[in-house]
């Protein structure tokens, strides 16, 4: 089969994604709401956010540099194991300690899964295609957003926040689980056993890291999952602070998402008109003025209308920033390039709610939403200078390039 010929291995791939990211937005700020009944603080929630991103951090490239030469999907199952079992035993867990363990073995488990899933996308895509294809991918992920923090808000509250946080994480653990039914060969073979002919020296980190497009697309990145892991882990503090019940601040969440799947679905035109790194920018300048916008205390509806608007933005950056790697990449480094922009993804996540714990405890718990919007101002001058082109920015397609990760077909459509 070859890339591009035919989407149902997508549409799979869509649904797996789903279940394994809605188990992940179910946990998350399960666990926060759970780590509060156990006694933490701002800061505490801080670090236990941070380690969900440690173990990823020191795995993020050996997994690239395997994915590279060998097959994608394998991760794929291995992750939803670790996703499942890290929720569900973070749901047991009775001491914040074992609760920031759980938490990063979860994380570990998102990645694996992360990094197989946008191998295959890259490696079943022309590249063409790829904008399309990693949007498509990526409503996976606004899916599971979607709909994983209404179930957190309709099963956690009432006096014992403790028991029902609890029951939360281990529902999670169980709707990671059905991501398995989706996942049958939807590697194709052909490609396969493409990257293993072509195996060959191992590209430098270094080399990767200087390709033109690559540093401004993980920097993008970077910013934009910030803002959406302190968006969920911190709302439900702001939440708490506010007077905001649980089940509003799931709804909230959930409205950001799915803001962010309307704008996937109509990234395509929004290329045609802006080009890739025009639309990064623009998207990037207004979620910075909406996070800094967060930190104001404005009434329940006036927030719902900041985060359906910066949810819109913030579905730009991650797509589009897997292409612009994927693009700039050398070949045979297509995976490894991945797992590096991974790796400054999950930075951002360490160093982020770590700082934004730290803020939090000096200026409030509002502080962090100033401290994203920061970022996320810096980053749209990043995107500004991103040389990276795409179909979008010149309204051809670009030329064939042949590798072990996208071969330069037409699709039959």
């Amino acid at each position: 089969m070859r890339p591009g010929g035919n989407r149902g291995w997508l549409l799979r791939l869509v649904i797996a994604f789903s279940f394994a990211q809605g188990a992940v937005s179910m946990a998350r700020p399960a666990v926060s709401y759970r780590a509060l009944a156990l006694g933490a603080d701002e800061r505490a929630i801080g670090v236990i956010a941070g380690v969900y991103a440690l173990l990823p951090l020191f795995a993020a490239v050996p997994l690239g540099r395997r994915t590279d030469h060998g097959r994608c999907a394998p991760l794929l199952p291995v992750g939803v194991v670790l996703i499942a079992g890290g929720c569900a035993l973070s749901g047991i867990a009775n001491s914040l300690w074992a609760m920031a363990v759980w938490s990063g073995v979860m994380g570990l488990g998102h990645l694996c899964f992360v990094i197989g899933a946008q191998s295959l996308v890259a490696r079943q895509s022309a590249p063409h295609e790829q904008d399309r294809n990693f949007g498509h991918f990526t409503i996976g992920a606004s899916l599971g957003q979607l709909v994983g923090p209404i179930a957190a808000g309709a099963l956690i509250g009432g006096s014992d926040m403790a028991r029902t946080s609890a029951l939360a994480l281990v529902v999670a653990g169980a709707g990671a689980a059905v991501a398995f039914t989706s996942l049958w060969r939807i590697e194709h073979r052909d490609t396969t056993s493409k990257s293993r002919a072509e195996k060959g020296d191992r590209v430098p980190v270094g080399r990767i890291l200087k390709a033109r497009g690559v540093p401004g697309g993980i920097f993008v990145s970077l910013a934009v999952l910030s803002a959406t892991d302190i968006l969920t882990a911190y709302l439900p503090v702001v939440g708490e602070h506010r007077g905001i019940a649980p089940s509003v601040i799931g709804l909230l969440l959930s409205l950001r998402a799915a803001a962010t799947i309307a704008c996937r679905l109509v990234l395509t035109p929004l290329l045609r008109l802006l080009g890739r790194s025009l639309l990064l920018t623009v998207t990037c300048l207004l979620a910075a003025v909406l996070c800094a916008g967060i930190a104001l205390p404005v009434p329940v509806w006036a927030l719902a209308v900041m985060l359906a608007v910066l949810g819109f933005c913030l579905g730009v950056g991650q797509p589009l920033s897997m292409t612009t790697v994927v693009q700039a990449a050398p070949d045979g480094a297509r995976s490894t390039a991945l797992a590096l922009r991974l790796t400054g993804n999950r930075l951002g996540q360490v160093a982020a709610p770590a700082t934004a714990g730290l803020v939090a405890g000096v200026a409030g718990v509002a502080a962090p939403f100033v401290m994203l919007g920061a970022l996320l101002l810096l980053s749209s001058g990043v995107a500004l200078r991103s040389p990276a082109r795409s179909a979008g920015d010149t309204g051809e397609a670009p030329e064939p390039r042949r590798s072990g990760v996208a071969l330069s077909r037409k699709s039959d459509d």
